[in-house]
């Protein structure tokens, strides 16, 4: 095999038979490797440290809170005069924190990671209730802030719609 057959080998990702150097991994693979060690790096420096057996919701929303602190995106507060301004004339002393996509993706990656490294779906922290209400809260209330709407989507037969504008200080939500 020539060197340029093997270099794109590594680019398109082709599997490798064994002895050969491992592939490449994609982009994807390579975040949610780090994001999986990310976790359970927060993990171990709990205390006391929490084992992935033991994990469950709470420690994933308390770790989606704690990531807020790291975040690039301006949510404005209610009482803030640019709320509901999707292009602010000035800045504000509002709180920077993850974007809505950015904990969505993660928490997609994450579930992915827990059963690749032998989770059950059954007991999938990251796919848990308490995770989906908390991101559409996320969702819903980074919109508000911003002045984007969001409509939901109506629910078939048996299920009622909530309304829309509850406030953005719920007990599951980070800006309470």
């Amino acid at each position: 095999m020539s060197n340029i057959d093997r270099g794109k080998e590594l680019v398109e990702g082709s599997s490798r038979s064994p002895g050969d150097q491992p592939a490449t991994l994609s982009r994807y693979e390579s975040q949610k490797r780090r994001d999986w060690n990310t976790f359970g790096q927060y993990l171990r420096n709990q205390r006391p440290p929490v084992s992935i057996s033991q994990c469950n919701s709470n420690h994933v929303l308390e770790f989606l809170r704690y990531l807020d602190q790291f975040g690039k995106t301006k949510v404005h507060l209610q009482g803030c005069i640019f709320y509901g301004q999707p292009e602010p004339p000035a800045p504000c002393t509002c709180p920077l924190r993850q974007a809505w996509g950015s904990l969505d993706a993660l928490i997609g990656r994450l579930r992915a990671a827990y059963e690749e490294n032998g989770g059950s779906p059954e007991t999938n922290p990251f796919a848990s209730g308490a995770i989906r209400v908390y991101l559409r809260e996320v969702k819903e209330c980074q919109a508000k802030a911003r002045g984007i709407p969001y409509k939901k989507k109506k629910k078939k037969v048996g299920g009622s719609e909530s309304k829309g504008d509850e406030d953005c200080t719920s007990s599951h939500h980070p800006f309470s």
